[in-house]
C-alpha cells in the first residue's frame, strides 16, 4: 500500500477528515498487518473550536504533539479505559486534529476478531462484524492502537494510512459531531464525516 505523504496532512482539519475518507489505516503488529478502510472521521479545528483539546490554544503534556508537524499520531483514553486515534494536522503551532471514528475490516481479521470477541472471524455473528471497528474506541482495541502509538509518525513504518482504491467511489455525508454536548455551539459544527451507506459507519442517522 502506497502511504500518504507528509503534505497531505499539512492541510487544515476538515480538508483532511474529508480526503481520509476511503483510505487505508494500517498497523503492522509482530510481523502483521492489520487494516481497515477508513469510513468515518470527525474534524477538530483548534483553538477556535470549544470542543477540541486544543481549546484556547490548552497546551499540556498530553496536547503537546498537537503543537507540532502535521502527519503524527495523537492517541488520548476516555474513560479510563479506551483508546481513540486522531491523526496532527495543519501547520506547527495550528492544533488541528481529525478523530478516525470507524473503519470497514480489510485484513488481519482473525487478529482483530481475536482481540475484541476472544474468536476467530469466521465465528462471528453479522451483528459482531459490524460491530467490529465501528466505533473510535473499537477500532482501537481490534487494532491494537493504545498509548504507545502516541506520537508515531504517520509516515513511518508501524503505523500509518496508505491511499485508497481509485475505483471507490462514493458520497460523503456531514453531520454534528458525536457526544461534544459541553462544547455550546461548537457542538453543532458538520465536522463529521462518513461514507455514505457504509454499515461499519458508528451513528450514520445523527
Amino acid at each position: 500500500m502506497q502511504k500518504l505523504p507528509r503534505d497531505f496532512y499539512g492541510q487544515d482539519a476538515i480538508t483532511v477528515a474529508r480526503k481520509l475518507l476511503g483510505k487505508y489505516l494500517v498497523h503492522n503488529v509482530e510481523g502483521e498487518e492489520l487494516a481497515g478502510k477508513i469510513v468515518e472521521v470527525e474534524a477538530y479545528m483548534g483553538p477556535e473550536d470549544k470542543a477540541a483539546h486544543s481549546y484556547n490554544y490548552r497546551r499540556t503534556q498530553r496536547t503537546e504533539i498537537m503543537y507540532g508537524p502535521a502527519g503524527y499520531v495523537y492517541v488520548f483514553r476516555i474513560y479510563g479505559m479506551y483508546n481513540c486515534i486522531n491523526v496532527v494536522t495543519a501547520e506547527v503551532d495550528k492544533p488541528q486534529v481529525v478523530l478516525i471514528r470507524a473503519l470497514e475490516p480489510v485484513s488481519g481479521l482473525d487478529k482483530m476478531s481475536v482481540k475484541r470477541y476472544g474468536k476467530k472471524y469466521s465465528e462471528l455473528k453479522k451483528s459482531q462484524i459490524i460491530n467490529l471497528t465501528n466505533g473510535p474506541g473499537k477500532l482501537c482495541m481490534a487494532m491494537e492502537i493504545n498509548m504507545s502509538n502516541y506520537g508515531d509518525d504517520l509516515c513511518g513504518d508501524r503505523l500509518y494510512i496508505a491511499e485508497g482504491s481509485t475505483d471507490d467511489k462514493f458520497d460523503i455525508v456531514s453531520s454534528k459531531r458525536i457526544n461534544i454536548d459541553y462544547a455550546e455551539e461548537a457542538a453543532d459544527y458538520p465536522w463529521r464525516f462518513y461514507i455514505k451507506g457504509n454499515p461499519f459507519v458508528s451513528k450514520p442517522h445523527i
